[in-house]
């Protein structure tokens, strides 16, 4: 029973925190120069998402530290998912202070060096893929915030579980492409990666123990 206490009443905060990061959103997207749209999944997906996730996250941490840590890197996953699929863009003013927040709590992990060395790993293996995916498609395959959403991801998660989770975003990215192309009827077009790889992280966050 407390556990569903805890799973309701973060839900609730959760609710709260999904409209405060549209509105941050917002804000950040003109700051960008850009005209955010009012379409109800971008008005209303933010608080929605962050609502269910908390549900799930509070009553799978209870009242820990580990879950007020969580969702704040939750928060940061529904920002980049939204705000990338709205503006194909994942904002350097989100990313670098989550990988900073990242960073220091990696340091807490045991190896405390595994996170900083996985965010390494995972950001030059995501360079070297839009550098050889530009260089082969004459296109951005990849662009540089998926680079520092991978720097993030290794930073959060640590070796295996970041395998995991950007095996999970490819994937989810990988069968959403194929509908896409199956709805057309065209190979041409571009999905954005960024909301796929902050879900399969979203996904191996929650699993973690």
């Amino acid at each position: 029973m407390n556990q569903v206490l805890v799973a309701i009443g973060w839900g609730l905060v959760g609710a709260g925190a999904g409209w405060f990061i549209r509105w941050g959103s917002v804000k950040l997207a003109r700051l960008e120069g850009l005209e955010p749209g009012f379409r109800p999944w971008q008005v209303w997906g933010p608080p929605v998402l962050t609502a269910l996730l908390f549900v799930a996250f509070g009553y799978a941490f209870g009242a820990t530290p580990a879950l007020l840590l969580r969702s704040v890197f939750v928060l940061v996953l529904v920002q980049v998912i939204f705000f990338d699929f709205e503006h194909r863009l994942i904002l350097d003013r989100v990313m670098f202070p989550a990988m900073a927040v990242a960073a220091i709590a990696s340091l807490f992990r045991n190896p405390w060096w595994e996170g900083l060395a996985t965010g390494l790993g995972a950001g030059l293996l995501f360079a070297l893929l839009a550098f050889v995916g530009a260089a082969i498609f004459k296109a951005e395959a990849l662009g540089f915030g998926d680079v520092k959403l991978a720097v993030f991801i290794g930073l959060l998660l640590g070796f295996l579980p970041t395998v995991q989770a950007l095996f999970d975003g490819v994937l989810l990215a990988g069968l959403v492409s194929i509908g896409v192309i199956v709805w057309k009827r065209s190979l041409k077009g571009t999905i954005a990666y960024g909301p796929y790889l902050a879900a399969g992280t979203a996904i191996v966050l929650f699993q973690m123990r």
